[in-house]
């Protein structure tokens, strides 16, 4: 048997030189690590390099605060091919898939004040342009507002040394020289007391032309004849209120007054009463109606107001039986009432005045008013509560007959007419047209007889106390975000766009009164309706002034006002306005959509006024905020 062969020869050894080769291409682990870093390092620096060259991407910006901003924002990849070019700046600017309103611009300057003479500037009852109107039927005393052009752009200054007013019931009695600086009064009616000097300050006896030793004997002698104590009579008008002693003196009797007068030699009579803490605004009866709506007061009041009652066909009486309540009384005190005894201190003949009382009472009479009183001083006539008789005694008139169109309600820059606005009409001869209130104050918080059509149709969607429970929660979480609400520091207030006239009926138990705005376009006409609840208020258009004097309200609220009027005028405009009534002292409550609210607040800021929004009562994911500013915290001019 063969052997085996023999095991190949090992493979020679190899040199040095033949293992250095393997040994390179195999590296350690640490050497790998080495390597990552140095390529690292490299692509750090060139990236650095490549930052610095491009443009520099814009800064940041953080997001508006709305509850989109919360929302985590989509990422975005993209794909971009290679290019020699610059890169373009990241963009991390939030997209939002609905589109926001435009900012307004922003700007750093505040607005001027006004030159000195103008703190006591009224706009539309400005002395300097009634030389521009005829004095025919005092033409020249009505509203006559400067066009756009005209207007002043610009803050409304205090006078020199002005404080605060009396709080009240003090202020009833008492206001400052300085705020009222117009001694004129003091000379004209100085045997009537009207007010009086006393070192730095007025005093007001409660003195008036037709009861120079003070307003509660005449009030006492009329109580005789007219049930002002029953609760029937809640609304009276006052035409030439003087400095309003009349209207204070009915207070007692939880009756208010709409005191009005014009700007005249008098010299800012309005401007008092208002000082005083008591309702009254500038008005004349010439050519236009009075801003109120038909069968709105249950007494109207002249104490010698020097109103021509019998000129012009008499449609200034006629104009008076309008805004009269079926059943309503007209007081007339003065010429030519008790002429028999007062045409010498009158210094007038006595046939003259005579015969005016002759042509006075035939008018009433053609009215189908009832003379019901002449006692002393005063007359005192009844409107019938329908006009089931009159229309009958009419047809064997001449004249005047009953307005044949028109609404009756129309007082915004609506002419007088010579006719007699018809009531409505009743199934029963004992009927009172427009059907009969409750008294107060059972009347405030009882749905109004619903013969008007705009409250028909108001109550299918929203019931009368619906409303009156919405103001009172709305007013509740008002006395939290304004404490001086809560501690009676205000008396007079204005309610720019007063709906059913809620936000007042639910202040009545605070010592205020409220004066409430219709707009005269409004969708729902509903300031009758506020009348019939035993408030005042009068029809405004807010492009246009107010007819009252600066500094009056302690506090101004606005609902809904700006979103109604952002498309029809300058909202800056209403605010200067608004800086213009409001008392240094006071507050703005404003109520609307988030959006409008912004736009306000950035103006307010101009206005040097220190602005608080808070989320409305129905919480933060409301869009209805209140913007609340409180002149109290007013920057320092």
């Amino acid at each position: 048997m063969a052997a085996p062969p023999p095991p190949p020869p090992p493979p020679p050894a190899p040199s040095h030189q033949s293992l250095a080769l393997p040994l390179a291409l195999s590296p350690t682990p640490l050497m790998k690590l080495l390597a990552v870093s140095l390529l690292c390092s490299l692509f750090f620096i060139l990236g650095s390099y490549t930052k610095y060259s491009a443009t520099v991407s814009p800064p940041l910006r953080a997001p508006h605060l709305s509850p989109s901003s919360c929302l985590p924002l989509p990422i975005n990849f993209t794909t971009t091919h290679h290019s020699t070019l610059s890169p373009k700046p990241l963009d991390f600017e939030p997209h939002h898939a609905i589109p926001l309103p435009p900012p307004l611009e922003k700007t750093s300057h505040f607005l001027a004040s006004c030159p000195k003479k103008y703190a006591n500037y009224c706009p539309c009852q400005d002395l300097s342009r009634q030389k521009k109107f005829a004095i025919e039927r005092f033409f020249h005393r009505e509203r006559h507002c400067p066009e756009t052009h005209e207007r002043l752009r610009c803050l409304v200054p205090r006078p020199a040394g002005y404080k605060s007013p009396f709080p009240w019931p003090k202020s009833r009695d008492y206001a400052w020289f300085k705020n009222v600086p117009f001694p004129r009064l003091i000379l004209y009616k100085k045997t009537q007391n009207w007010v009086k000097l006393q070192g730095d300050r007025f005093f007001f006896p409660g003195g008036g032309t037709s009861f120079p030793m003070g307003a509660k004997g005449y009030v006492d002698l009329m109580k005789r004849v007219v049930p002002l104590k029953s609760g029937a009579i809640r609304t009276v008008l006052d035409v030439g209120c003087g400095v309003a002693s009349f209207g204070a003196s009915l207070l007692d009797l939880n009756i208010i007054t709409m005191s009005i007068a014009p700007v005249d030699i008098h010299e800012a009579q309005v401007q008092f009463a208002l000082e005083r803490g008591l309702p009254a605004m500038l008005g004349i009866l010439s050519t236009y109606r009075l801003p109120y709506p038909s069968r709105s007061f249950d007494m109207a009041h002249c104490s010698r107001c020097l109103v021509p009652w019998t000129n012009y066909d008499g449609q200034y009486l006629m104009e008076i039986d309008r805004v009269l309540r079926p059943g309503g009384y007209w007081v007339l005190s003065g010429p030519p009432i008790s002429w028999r005894t007062s045409y010498k201190g009158w210094q007038r003949e006595a046939k003259e005045l005579e015969h005016e009382q002759i042509v006075l009472e035939d008018l009433a009479r053609r009215l189908c008013w009832k003379k019901i009183a002449e006692r002393g001083p005063i007359a005192v006539w009844r409107k019938p509560t329908n006009h089931v008789h009159c229309i009958q005694k009419l047809k064997a008139w001449k004249s005047p007959k009953l307005c044949a169109q028109g609404n009756p309600d129309a007082g915004w820059y609506t002419k007088l007419e010579t006719c007699i606005t018809p009531l409505p009409e009743v199934k029963d001869i004992h009927d009172t047209s427009g059907g009969t209130l409750e008294k107060w104050p059972k009347r405030l918080n009882t749905a109004p007889p619903g013969t008007r059509s705009e409250m028909a149709e108001r109550i299918a969607t929203k019931t009368f106390n619906e409303d009156n429970q919405l103001w009172r929660k709305r007013v509740s979480y008002y006395e939290i975000i304004l404490k001086s609400l809560a501690r009676r520091k205000y008396r007079n207030i204005l309610d720019m766009n007063a709906g059913l006239g809620g936000f007042a009926a639910a202040l009545t138990k605070y010592p205020v009164w409220v004066m409430n705005v219709v707009p005269y376009d409004a969708k729902n006409n509903t300031l009758g309706i506020i009348y019939e609840r035993g408030l005042i208020g009068t029809y405004m258009n807010w492009c246009e002034a107010f007819s009252t004097y600066p500094r009056t309200y302690d506090l101004i609220h606005a609902n809904g006002l700006f979103s109604m009027y952002i498309s029809k005028c300058d909202i800056l405009d209403i605010l200067l306005e608004i800086y213009r009534i409001l008392r240094p002292e006071g507050a703005l409550i404003i109520r609307d959509h988030v959006d409008v609210i912004v736009k306000v607040k950035d103006i307010v800021e101009q206005m040097r006024w220190n602005g608080k929004v808070f989320h409305s009562e129905n919480g933060p994911y409301h869009p209805e905020k209140v913007l609340r500013i409180d002149n109290s915290e007013e920057l320092s001019l």
